[in-house]
């Protein structure tokens, strides 16, 4: 974890920013549970747990910092509700999403399925993809096994 703080204060630094303590519980919080795509309230609640003097209004400014600097992506599954994920470090593009319509469960996908896309849309479209974001809805395994088990 200490290596993956030292990189995103890198990435500040060399936006002109600092990584401030607060800006550090976020990351902290972020870094601490990657694999569950928190809200803003969600972290905020995390950070006030080790840091109760840090703002609702601060954890959502230091997120939306760390969205324009695209060290965290901001992603949005269809419920309305806007959520944090780390990119991956050395990552090029955003990993994709696998969102259950039923139990709301998310997975991630860290292969890169749209390299063929996005050179057909660069050579055809003659548009420079800087990045993409890959979310498909439907039902996990568990699910599907669970709905044939209440039918047999």
């Amino acid at each position: 974890m200490e290596h993956r703080i030292e990189q995103i204060k890198k990435q500040l630094h060399a936006q002109s920013y600092k990584l401030t303590p607060q800006r550090e519980a976020t990351v902290r919080v972020l870094l601490e549970r990657e694999e569950d795509h928190l809200s803003a309230e969600d972290v905020y609640l995390l950070v006030k747990e080790k840091s109760p003097e840090i703002g609702l209004a601060t954890v959502y400014r230091t997120l939306e910092l760390l969205s324009e600097l695209k060290i965290v992506d901001k992603i949005n599954f269809g419920d309305g509700v806007s959520r944090y994920d780390l990119r991956k470090e050395g990552a090029k593009h955003f990993h994709h999403h696998l969102v259950c319509i039923e139990c709301g469960s998310v997975e991630e996908i860290f292969n890169d399925l749209l390299e063929d896309v996005e050179r057909i849309v660069q050579n055809e479209w003659g548009f420079e993809v800087k990045d993409h974001r890959l979310t498909f809805h439907g039902i996990c395994k568990q699910c599907q096994s669970a709905t044939v088990k209440a039918t047999t």
